[in-house]
């Protein structure tokens, strides 16, 4: 399938997908109103069609790169669903124990670019492990419409807590240096947010990518530097920022905000139109410069 970008559909298009991907609408409903879009041979089913994930545009770090190494890793979840199994990556050649960075995948569980996210970090010296918060439900089945689908079914609660016990695993690993980072996409950064007000001092540094904010009342408990990186066009989300800042400010949390104008909600997923390359690049060099300042020092 030929590659397209944003400039390629209407904004008005890309809102009601986003609607759709989010569950605020239903898959009739997003064929319903893409029928306006449809035109020149188009179909609203091609438009769905053509702003789906195509997971094979997501590999900017091969499976085999030799500078790393991959495995499956199942942790215990007592609180949770019992389990979560996910991906983790390291450096192949690792000298002495390195900070760690839990990688949470947006509301669709561990598809193949989140994994590829996790070797991305990998290469940069970090060991990287990113859960499937679909563990109980059988995993992503590697469909994202199916993974949304998955993805209503789990409660929410323990899900959370599944993360919570990942993230407390990778921290307590003998290869760790004790130094935890979270970076997250959509549900993710909503749940790295969440893991800075559960950790308290145990996350040193969290990165939400277009993620829903924690209550006013909870941002005391956060301790970790928190870096917020938010599309210009993803009113759904920035529409909770304003208030989570002024928390930010009045607790004296260290954070640093970044609103990249002109991109949509899901800038920095490379499978999909809405990616941004400007913007996800720069978006990346941030957030490896956070997590060097604050998981090596």
């Amino acid at each position: 399938m030929e590659r397209k970008t944003a400039a390629d559909f209407p904004q008005e298009l890309l809102t009601l997908f986003d609607l759709y991907v989010h569950g605020d609408i239903e898959r009739r409903d997003f064929l319903e109103g893409a029928k306006k879009f449809a035109v020149g041979g188009l179909t609203a089913a091609g438009l769905l069609e053509a702003l789906r994930p195509n997971y094979a545009w997501a590999q900017q770090v091969p499976k085999d790169d030799k500078r790393i190494k991959t495995e499956a890793a199942t942790v215990d979840s007592p609180q949770g669903n019992g389990s979560i199994r996910g991906y983790l990556a390291r450096p192949a050649k690792a000298k002495g124990k390195l900070p760690v960075v839990l990688v949470v995948h947006e509301n669709r569980g561990l598809n193949p670019y989140i994994e590829d996210v996790a070797r991305r970090l990998a290469t940069e010296n970090f060991i990287a492990f990113a859960p499937d918060g679909l563990t109980s439900v059988g995993g992503f089945p590697g469909d994202n419409e199916q993974g949304g689908k998955l993805f209503a079914k789990v409660d929410r609660a323990k899900m959370a807590e599944d993360f919570v016990a990942a993230a407390r695993w990778l921290k307590a690993r003998k290869d760790s240096s004790g130094k935890l980072g979270a970076v997250g996409f959509c549900f993710g950064g909503g749940i790295c947010n969440m893991l800075a007000v559960r950790l308290g001092a145990d996350l040193a540094a969290a990165v939400p990518f277009y993620g829903s904010q924690p209550q006013a009342a909870d941002v005391p408990k956060i301790k970790a530097a928190i870096l917020l990186h938010y599309a210009s066009l993803d009113t759904r989300i920035n529409g909770g920022w304003p208030a989570y800042e002024e928390a930010l400010k009045a607790n004296h949390v260290s954070y640093a905000a970044h609103m990249y104008e002109g991109a949509n909600h899901g800038f920095h997923n490379d499978t999909t139109p809405r990616y941004d390359e400007a913007a996800a690049k720069l978006a990346w060099k941030r957030t490896l410069d956070h997590f060097k300042n604050h998981l090596r020092g």
